[in-house]
């Protein structure tokens, strides 16, 4: 009967599940219908305003070309009128000569007759008709300002819509997830040489497989993209994988969206645990700031609401008092996980395998903090690195300054400049714990144990503040060293 029970479970969760999915795609076919009616409206009305545009671009063509013909008719007409006119005024002059000449001819006078025809020599070698050019300046053709839109005509004949962009195929072979960056590269099924830009579009989700119609996550847009691949550098993988789409665009319309794919951002992501703090740490999300009077406050107002007056017990000192009001509500009962002196923050995720990396920036001005790794039976008065189950690279700026490795109560001082920013790497099969400047990777420490529990990413200050970066893929260099054997042929062992 009860495995008939679950079956039928089963049954009922698969439907639900399908029924779901019928949902989201009945809901994408009405946005589709929806878009269809939009988008053919809009390709309607770009196609007007092209017709539009052409149109106006061949009437102010057209206006521009009357203007030559107007302004050449002009000037040609100037040029002739001007010859005409120096034409006719040196034939009236030649003619006048010409009388002139024929009626000295016929005089009878012979005493002036060699006066007469000097004048008249004189006045044919100046006149006007032996100066002039008898060629036109300019020619009356006006074939030059003649156009043949015989070939434009052809190709507007031939004008079609816009051929569509195809839609780009992602290479996941050439794609490259590392360094918290992801290179994506993708290929066109079919050469175009009018393909203009891509458009590249990712988001973070917690599926495997293929991207799902609904995600809580959206789609982030890079556009202008003029090359088949892009890279995404200073990611945070706060989730498990992303999906990825390309579609290619030319300069009037975009193509169809490539088949999304999934890409697996492996990281190591953590919180920090409010609920295993000290009552003078308060933690807001990945961040820890030194509370002088977290734990007063709160011991204050729980004898008030006690009626215990102004007595202070040992039980109730300011030390081992309940949790600031100020803290998120946690989910434990009684007092802190850690008190006293042991001025603690565990991470809310076990290491029990792999390789894992996060970062951890501390205020400059902090009198002291610490941060490492420790098992979860590190005791509530316990400081990190001074027991067996604990280890840590500690700073302290309290009178006087020291940079340290720590370990069931040894310490070892380090020679380096004390880095604003830690790295921690941790390889719990290899039991490695290996720090790093944050910056440029230079190594400061490696421990090498035998982890025999999982681990916690621990962390302490006191009189300062902290800021956790999670998400965080191993560093291409921090592989290199440990490859190379650095960590372990450095002198920075393990303590024992």
């Amino acid at each position: 009967m009860e495995d008939q029970r679950e079956a039928l479970r089963k049954i009922i969760t698969t439907l639900a599940v399908k029924n779901e999915e019928i949902q989201s795609f009945i809901y994408s076919l009405k946005q589709m219908l929806l878009n269809v009616e939009a988008n053919s409206a809009k390709v309607q009305e770009d196609l007007e305003a092209e017709f539009q545009s052409l149109i106006s671009l061949l009437e102010e063509l057209k206006e521009g070309m009357l203007m030559k013909i107007k302004q050449d008719r002009a000037s040609r007409t100037y040029e002739l009128q001007n010859q005409l006119a120096a034409c006719t005024r040196a034939l009236e002059s030649s003619e006048e000569l010409l009388e002139t000449a024929n009626q000295t001819l016929l005089a009878t006078d012979s005493k002036d007759f060699p006066q007469a025809a000097k004048q008249i020599k004189d006045g044919v070698t100046m006149a006007p008709a032996f100066r002039l050019s008898l060629k036109a300046k300019v020619s009356d053709n006006m074939s030059h300002l003649m156009v043949d839109f015989a070939q434009e005509r052809r190709m507007l004949q031939a004008l079609t819509f816009l051929p569509v962009p195809s839609a780009p195929v992602i290479d996941l072979a050439e794609s490259l997830v590392a360094d918290n960056c992801v290179t994506l590269v993708w290929r066109m099924p079919d050469e175009d040489n009018k393909i203009d830009h891509f458009v590249l579009e990712y988001r973070r989700t917690n599926f495997e497989g293929p991207p799902r119609l609904k995600e809580d996550q959206p789609w982030m847009v890079i556009e202008g993209i003029r090359q088949t691949e892009y890279t995404l550098t200073g990611l945070k993988f706060d989730m498990k994988y992303m999906n990825f789409r390309v579609k290619a665009c030319n300069k009037a319309v975009s193509g169809e969206f490539s088949e999304p794919v999934t890409l697996e951002t492996p990281a190591f992501m953590f919180r920090l645990d409010a609920s295993t703090s000290h009552q003078n740490l308060r933690v807001d999300d990945l961040s820890v700031e030194w509370d002088a009077m977290g734990g007063k406050v709160q011991d204050i107002k729980a004898r008030e609401k006690d009626g215990k007056g102004r007595t202070a017990s040992p039980v109730n000192s300011p030390a081992r008092g309940t949790p600031s009001p100020k803290r998120m509500p946690s989910g434990r009962g009684g007092r802190d996980r850690f008190t006293a002196e042991s001025y603690t923050v565990l991470g809310d995720t076990l290491i029990d395998g792999g390789e894992h990396y996060w970062e951890v920036r501390y205020e400059p001005d902090s009198k002291a903090f610490g941060v490492g790794v420790a098992y979860r039976s590190l005791g509530r008065f316990e400081q990190l690195g001074k027991t067996a189950a604990s280890w840590c690279l500690h700073v302290n700026n309290w009178l006087q300054v020291s940079f340290t490795a720590k370990h069931a109560n040894k310490a070892k001082m380090l020679d380096a400049p004390v880095p604003d920013c830690l790295g921690v790497h941790c390889d719990f099969h290899q039991g490695l714990l290996s720090f790093y400047n944050g910056r440029t990777k230079q190594l400061l420490h490696t421990f090498k144990a035998k982890f025999t529990q999982p681990l916690l990413p621990a962390f302490t200050v006191w009189c300062g503040s902290f800021h956790v970066t999670t998400g965080l893929q191993v560093p291409s260099s921090v592989r290199c060293l440990q490859k190379r054997g650095s960590a372990t042929s450095s002198s920075n062992t393990s303590l024992t």
